[in-house]
Parts: C-alpha cells; sequence; structure tokens
C-alpha cells in the first residue's frame, strides 16, 4: 500500500506544479486535483498493478474537470504565442507510464507532466 500512496502524492505534487506553473491554482481547482487524487486511490485499491499509469489518469481526470468547470486546460502556449489559436495539450500516452503533455495540432511533445513552463 505505501507505493500506493506515493504514486498518488507525487500526483498530487506534479499536476499543482503544472497547475502553478500556468497560474490555475486557485483554491477551486485544487480541489479538482483532490477529487481526481481521491478517485484514483479507489482505482489503484482495485489495480495496484496501474501505479505507473497514475500521473497520466489523474492529469486527464484534470484536464476533464476543469474543462467542464473553467474551460481548456492547459492552453498550448507555442500555438497561441504563433497562432492565436487555443487549444489544449493533450496527456500521451493516455494509458501508460512517463506521460508528457503534448501538442496534437504540431505532434511535439512540450513537457512532462509535472514540468510545465509558464504560458
Amino acid at each position: 500500500m505505501p507505493d500506493l500512496e506515493a504514486a498518488l502524492h507525487a500526483a498530487r505534487a506534479s499536476i499543482l506544479a503544472d497547475l502553478q506553473a500556468r497560474e490555475a491554482a486557485d483554491a477551486a481547482v485544487v480541489s479538482l486535483v483532490e477529487a481526481a487524487v481521491v478517485h484514483r486511490r479507489w482505482w489503484l485499491e482495485q489495480w495496484p498493478q496501474g501505479t505507473e499509469y497514475v500521473l497520466g489518469l489523474v492529469a486527464q481526470d484534470v484536464q476533464d474537470a476543469l474543462l467542464e468547470s473553467h474551460g481548456r486546460w492547459p492552453i498550448c502556449a507555442d500555438c497561441q504565442a504563433a497562432e492565436g489559436e487555443l487549444h489544449a495539450l493533450g496527456v500521451e500516452p493516455e494509458l501508460g507510464p512517463d506521460p508528457h503533455w503534448v501538442c496534437g495540432r504540431r505532434g511535439v511533445v512540450v513537457a512532462p507532466v509535472g514540468s510545465l513552463g509558464p504560458a
């Protein structure tokens, strides 16, 4: 069970780092992160072998929750600066280890989840 908690704490910290980097870590958003972590705790208790996938899943959960309540996140800063186009980065792989934020329009890795820079 300690590996599960470590994976969840690491996922929480990584997502919060990305939110802070993009100046989106207000109290309501942090509550969305906490809800995603609680949901994935249950998921990991059912499938403990999923610890290497939890970071990407929490990132996707938070991204989905933000879409419903705040809009797209994180915005691709490169496309916004170059073309004025607003679109969200995606998480790849969708279910796999070492998830990254990816610009689907340009097909490039922007940063590992947890290492986003400012917009």
